[in-house]
């Protein structure tokens, strides 16, 4: 099969990942092989192609937002048929056994393994997935469509929980991209007001297209006083800009698994108040079900951006100078 493989990282611009013909993988017991559509990119390969965060080790196929179909079954596997059409994510595999896996946190799991970093992932024509970690893709969405579901969904999905958002509340979204694009979707549909600062006027127009209330760039701050607030962006700087933008009691919530060196906050202004600053780490299953079954019924509607599967280097490119709306996604293959 022809794969992106990253043997070491490098610079977007020196095109580190290569394309290679690789062994078409079986599956082992309790997995399935997915012949890969598409699969979306996100800033999460870009960090693991520059080296931000690394591998435990090289060579890696990246990708984790992966749409494709089933053509083989590992022994004992039973849940999905040849032919079905799932959705493959970041979150991998888990013990089952931690404490972490115990009390519902699987997220949390320090045994955790994750698409395209522990295990290759969809820059590839096929991919293997244990089938309790497969998601059923709602026929609400086509195939590219579906693909940002599988990771800016659903991690926006759990930052908007873990923000505490509720209906009928101002809420601020720091950087709109990927996930910001379907989180904020779901924050009108609940009835909030959504106010959006973001360093791109592509994204700034996107934003007021889909109904923010204030759209700001990156030196402004929200006119009004948030309940909530998420951020997407990997800016350490906008830590203390988002606490202090928040009413006391109001929580803010990173979405980032990678961000630069937050500065010297200032404790009245940024902590007390009992206001809450929060990460979001990874996703559990039933983050993705919700996520998923509230997509379609809303319905969702992801904005994406095509390219072939040779232009993976320009899609990576264009991520990381926000040259385009919504997500990205490498067309791997027609059905």
């Amino acid at each position: 099969m022809l794969a992106w493989r990253l043997s070491r990282p490098g610079p977007l611009e020196s095109e580190p990942l290569e394309l290679v013909e690789a062994p078409v993988p079986s599956p082992g017991p309790g997995e399935v092989r997915v012949r890969v559509l598409v699969n979306g990119l996100c800033r999460t390969d870009i960090h693991t192609v520059l080296g931000e965060i690394t591998p435990p080790s090289y060579p890696v196929i990246p990708g984790h937002q992966v749409v494709g179909v089933v053509d083989a079954l590992g022994a004992e596997a039973g849940r999905f048929r040849i032919g079905d059409r799932v959705g493959v994510a970041w979150l991998r595999e888990t013990c089952g056994r931690c404490p972490d896996c115990t009390r519902g946190d699987e997220n949390l799991c320090p045994n955790a393994r994750f698409t395209g970093f522990h295990a290759d992932g969809g820059y590839a024509e096929y991919a293997l997935v244990r089938e309790d970690f497969a998601y059923a893709i709602p026929d609400a969405f086509d195939d590219a469509h579906a693909a940002p579901l599988l990771c800016a969904g659903i991690i926006g999905f759990r930052a908007l929980r873990r923000a505490r958002t509720g209906v009928w509340e101002n809420v601020g979204i720091y950087g709109f991209g990927s996930a910001a694009h379907i989180a904020i979707q779901i924050l009108l549909h609940r009835g909030n007001r959504v106010h959006v600062v973001t360093r791109g006027e592509r994204q700034r127009e996107m934003a007021r297209e889909m109904g923010a209330v204030w759209v700001g760039g990156p030196e402004d701050d929200p006119p009004e006083v948030l309940d909530r607030a998420v951020i997407f962006a990997s800016a350490g700087e906008l830590i203390p800009r988002a606490l202090r933008a928040v009413r006391r009691g109001g929580t803010v919530a990173s979405a980032a698994i990678h961000m630069s060196p937050i500065p010297e906050m200032d404790y009245p202004t940024c902590v007390f108040g009992e206001r809450v600053l929060t990460s979001t780490t990874a996703n559990t299953r039933e983050d993705g079900i919700e996520l998923l079954r509230a997509a379609a019924e809303i319905p969702v509607r992801t904005e994406v951006t095509e390219y072939p599967f040779h232009e993976v280097h320009k899609a990576l490119r264009d991520i990381d100078g926000d040259r385009l709306r919504g997500t990205a996604v490498l067309r791997v293959a027609e059905r």
